[in-house]
């Protein structure tokens, strides 16, 4: 717990020190991509279901958000709009309750296919239902009326809070019992079954917990783009390919390997655009990394570091 608040009380601290506002935009896309792959790693780390379809449940929390901003001509209240977070995120969690019930009836590379055409199935949604989200043209709202100075600060504590949350949800999960019911759906779901763990349960409100996080985060992206929305952007299967590879990387099934992963990953990505531009080499990068991480560290970084030093 003292190296936890150590933690965020560094990061606390790093945007009072004057830093430029493209490294706190830097942060904000770190700290982002940290909570997404903490969310993410409830699924994939602790139950060992790897979905490859949250970045439609990203697009759900984004979408709401700028629904309820839409008709609204200006905000005169740059904070208010993040009393949405909450209810945003339950509400996805409730849509992903059924979801989750009929796609957790499948495992492995089955689960893998339904999810990512759950995501295929709501990017073309935003695409089509123009009346709904803009479709191509985009959906607009008010900006969010924070001083250009410290335009990037809300948004960066706001994504810091929902990291912790996350972070306190994975350490709460791992020391409890549903913690160790998804250790045993991991390990063996079929032995699990059988001992009477209540393996459905478990496998739902895992994910849901998962998707409403997920939600809040991409409501806050949304509020992060100056005004407009893009199907394309907000439902984006590269998303869900980064948080998989930063979960992987860092350590599936750990406290702090989605957060390594993040920092190392999306760091370094955000740091090459700026020095290189907005290119799309690093997906080339990505796919290295993903063949050395699964050559030389199958495990994560974290778990195979602790392993040799074990």
């Amino acid at each position: 717990m003292i190296k936890g608040a150590l933690f965020v009380a560094t990061l606390a601290v790093l945007p009072l020190l004057g830093l430029p506002h493209w490294v706190l935009n830097m942060l904000v896309f770190v700290l982002m991509f940290a909570a997404l792959a903490s969310a993410w790693n409830l699924v994939g780390g602790l139950t060992g279901y790897p979905s490859l379809g949250h970045a439609a449940f990203f697009g759900m929390g984004a979408y709401a958000f700028a629904l309820l901003l839409h008709r609204q001509a200006e905000l005169t209240e740059g904070w208010q709009p993040f009393a949405w977070l909450p209810a945003i995120g339950v509400g996805v969690a409730l849509i992903g309750v059924p979801i989750a019930a009929i796609a957790m009836r499948t495992r492995a590379d089955v689960f893998a296919i339904v999810t990512i055409t759950l995501l295929f199935v709501v990017q073309t949604l935003a695409f089509n239902l123009h009346g709904l989200t803009g479709g191509a043209q985009g959906l607009s709202f008010p900006v969010a009326p924070f001083p250009a100075d410290t335009f990037e600060r809300p948004f960066y504590y706001v994504l810091l809070a929902l990291l912790v949350l996350a972070m306190l949800l994975t350490y709460g999960t791992l020391h409890s019992k549903i913690g160790l019911a998804l250790a045993t759906v991991r390990g063996d779901e079929d032995k699990a079954r059988g001992l009477g763990i209540p393996v459905a349960g478990a496998k739902v409100l895992a994910f849901a917990v998962s998707v409403g996080l997920t939600a809040m985060v991409g409501a806050v992206w949304a509020y992060y783009q100056v005004g407009i929305i893009y199907p394309q952007f907000a439902v984006d299967p590269l998303i869900t390919i980064a948080v998989v590879l930063m979960t992987f990387l860092g350590g599936r099934g750990t406290l702090w390997g989605p957060v390594l992963g993040a920092v190392l990953l999306e760091g370094g990505q955000q740091y090459l655009a700026y020095e290189l531009g907005a290119g799309q080499f690093y997906l080339i990068a990505y796919a290295m990394i993903f063949l050395l991480v699964m050559l030389a560290l199958p495990r994560g970084i974290l778990p195979s570091l602790a392993g040799r030093l074990r």
